[in-house]
């Protein structure tokens, strides 16, 4: 029920090896922030954003849940309910906002949807008429528009652990980059291609630009990034891979990067719940041919930092002036310090995530001032948001 609030749920324990302090943020059912591309944190306020299907009738009971949107407030953990869609609410990398949280759009089963946080107002932005599936929608820094993926749906089936990961990266043969007004007065197809295309992030500071990736393993993927000028409406590659690239994991930087992970040979991007690699099975999540290394590229592809990374995780992400990474390796995660020319690690915390399936994947990230990290785990059988102050 939408305003429905819940008392706080706030619990504070410390990490047996490093005496971290931990936030559990909540504890009724599954509860899931926005994905790394993107950041549940309110840079105005001491709030964040984040899905939950507490509200679900299912939500005890292990079924298929529907996910809404709710919000904390971090100072006092109180959390309320901002919408409750019935129809096969949000799910996991399908919601993008304002850094402010004034407006949050989502995906809800074949709709594109914009939430006023001030006035309470939804607006349809987009309806899928055809046999397309939408992902990763990004509001343009002009607020005036987004854009999204649409990838033709195929008869593939999905699930936890990467399942279908390989079969639909070779299927999909039609990807799009699809506008639509924030207004909700209309949309067009902006850019046509013959990939599953995913990851889609407006620049932070120029809406006439943006990212997208081609989907699938990246031991498989010959380009994974690409950039796309709204104007001219052509893709360019950013960081051009060569035969023993495996790219992956991008998002844009505060100040207008593009940051990605190169792994090399035989990584596939993935991590399942028995810690071995989804489609690349016979190489070691954490074994490499060559040292791994993660960039950081300017708005027209030009690769301007780059850096030894020695050590294993599946996401990145990087603090306001880019001089630390937080990151997730299979049990622990991890501080990296990449303000000098060799990376230093330090142990955060454990984890404890099983890996099973995208919610539970961790995926840490940064406060918009640099304070904070958020993150999840599904420890003790559901998922759960975490915080600390590194």
């Amino acid at each position: 029920m939408i305003g429905k609030r819940y008392p706080s749920e706030v619990k504070e324990s410390k990490d047996p090896k490093t005496g971290q302090i931990i936030y559990q943020l909540t504890s009724i059912g599954n509860n899931v922030h926005l994905y790394f591309t993107e950041n549940s944190f309110d840079s105005q306020r001491n709030e964040m954003i984040f899905m939950s299907d507490r509200s679900s009738v299912n939500a005890d009971y292990g079924g298929e849940s529907n996910y809404n949107i709710f919000k904390m407030d971090l100072g006092t953990g109180e959390i309320i309910q901002l919408t409750d869609d019935q129809e096969g609410g949000p799910v996991v990398g399908n919601i993008t906002k304002t850094p402010d949280s004034k407006f949050v759009v989502y995906i809800s089963g074949s709709k594109i949807k914009k939430l006023d946080t001030q006035t309470g107002q939804i607006t349809l932005l987009y309806e899928e008429k055809g046999r397309y599936v939408l992902t990763s929608p990004s509001i343009s820094p002009n607020l005036r528009y987004i854009a999204f993926a649409r990838d033709e749906l195929i008869d593939i089936k999905d699930g936890p652990n990467y399942q279908g990961f390989k079969e639909m990266f070779y299927a999909t043969k039609d990807g799009r980059i699809t506008v639509a007004y924030l207004d909700g007065s209309g949309w067009f197809d902006v850019y046509k291609d013959t990939h599953w295309l995913g990851h889609f992030q407006f620049c932070p500071d120029d809406g006439t630009i943006g990212t997208y990736c081609h989907e699938g393993p990246w031991n498989l993927v010959t380009q994974r990034i690409w950039l796309l000028d709204f104007v001219s409406r052509e893709a360019k590659p950013c960081f051009r891979q060569d035969e023993q690239d495996s790219v992956g994991h991008e998002f844009w930087t505060q100040d207008g990067y593009i940051f990605f992970d190169n792994r090399g040979p035989g990584h596939d991007g993935t991590i399942t719940s028995d810690r071995t690699q989804a489609v690349a099975k016979e190489v070691a999540v954490n074994e490499n041919e060559m040292v791994p290394f993660v960039g950081l590229a300017d708005r027209t592809g030009k690769v301007v930092k780059k850096i030894d990374m020695p050590f294993y995780c599946n996401h990145y992400h990087a603090n306001p002036d880019n001089s630390l990474l937080v990151g997730d390796d299979v049990d622990e995660l991890v501080l990296i310090d990449i303000s000098g020319e060799e990376a230093k690690l330090t142990l955060l915390c454990q984890h404890g995530t099983s890996w099973h399936t995208q919610s539970s994947h961790c995926h840490p990230t940064w406060s918009w001032d640099g304070k904070r990290i958020l993150y999840a785990s599904d420890k003790g059988g559901k998922v759960n948001l975490y915080m600390l102050h590194p």
